[in-house]
């Protein structure tokens, strides 16, 4: 009984559950930034890559 006890005031797990949340939040967010400043940068490489081939 006091086994049952200790397990259900143990609140470990939830704190490493709490962090892990945070971690996925802040990856999907970098994710997100990173795609699009990926798209923007790509483009001006393509307008580099058309200039320097018309000149």
């Amino acid at each position: 009984m006091t086994f049952l006890k200790k397990f259900y005031k143990d609140d470990s797990g939830a704190t490493a559950i709490e962090y892990g949340l945070i971690v996925a939040l802040i990856a999907v967010a970098a994710i997100t930034a990173l795609q699009s400043t990926g798209t923007e940068f790509s483009g001006t490489l393509n307008k580099a890559s058309t200039a320097m081939a018309a000149a």
